[in-house]
């Protein structure tokens, strides 16, 4: 009975994580429309590197000391996963919808996987590949408002390029944890990038301070940036290398394909985004093309 009661609850968390994943592209549209692009990420690293730090220790303890290697290998990750990848996240929700946002981010694994495929010569097999188009053709319909034909640019706004340049900075964050980061835990190794992240978006940010007045801090702002570092970055963090631990990945990746749906269902209901065809379909078989990548 005991371990029923601990598989459901495990499952419970897990099922939780693309709900508060798909949450994050609402609270950073708040942020994006409110705050400068790297003041708005600083806040949410600020809280992120805090809730880490006490998830970190609670669970494994003191952080491990760093090699000399693994300290080159933290900032690639700082630079990559926290720097670059917030600063477009953000940057990119303050020019276009979270909704199309969120279907942007879901190619993730796709281009993760295909940069794997590329840069260290592991074969996909035809279906995996087949995956990889769909959910690039599912993204074009969403992206190209359902004009397919229309050419790149006309296309293409200056947020949704941002937001693939997030993607590939996402992919290069997990390729360099994956390919040099031995013998530091996930959690670990995320705690330390999130703090090198950090000192490098207070740099980053100390131009936007003349812009900065304290009634931009509302309410909402805070929570969203709550949001986004306590339950976005901590809470889901843990949960779900708690489930890959007790699971294993290829069971626990199958629930990132609803971060998407999640994602652009909140976007409808809580920023009132309009439902288009386009978002359906395209949202359709992005998701379709993903779920076929992530297999095992």
């Amino acid at each position: 009975m005991g371990h029923n009661d601990i598989s459901w609850s495990l499952y419970l968390r897990l099922g939780a994580v693309p709900a508060i994943w798909g949450g994050t592209f609402t609270a950073g549209k708040i942020l994006a429309e409110a705050l400068p692009p790297a003041l708005a990420s600083l806040l949410r690293f600020v809280i992120a590197s805090l809730a880490l730090l006490v998830a970190s220790r609670l669970l494994e303890g003191p952080l491990p000391r760093l090699e000399r290697r693994q300290w080159w290998v933290v900032l690639g990750l700082g630079c990559s996963g926290i720097l670059a990848y917030n600063l477009l996240f953000i940057s990119a929700l303050a020019l276009m919808p979270a909704s199309r946002a969120s279907l942007i981010v879901a190619l993730n694994p796709v281009v993760t996987i295909a940069m794997a495929g590329w840069l260290f010569g592991e074969r996909l097999a035809p279906l995996r590949w087949f995956g990889v188009c769909l959910a690039l053709g599912g993204v074009w319909i969403v992206v190209s408002a359902g004009r397919l034909l229309d050419p790149l640019p006309g296309a293409l706004g200056q947020g949704e390029l941002m937001m693939f340049g997030a993607v590939l900075a996402w992919a290069a964050y997990t390729l360099l944890g994956r390919a040099a980061l031995s013998g530091l835990s996930p959690l670990a190794a995320s705690t330390y990038a999130s703090l090198a992240g950090t000192v490098m978006l207070a740099v980053t940010a100390i131009p936007d301070l003349a812009e900065f007045q304290p009634g931009m801090l509302t309410l909402e702002v805070l929570l969203a940036g709550a949001y986004l570092g306590v339950l976005g970055t901590g809470v889901a963090f843990v949960w779900y290398y708690q489930a890959v631990q007790r699971l294993g990945p290829s069971r626990t990746v199958v629930f990132n394909n609803l971060v998407p749906v999640f994602g652009a269902t909140f976007a409808v209901l809580w920023l009132g985004e309009p439902v288009t065809w386009p978002l359906l379909v395209g949202g359709l078989f992005a998701v379709g093309g993903v779920r076929l990548v992530s297999r095992s």
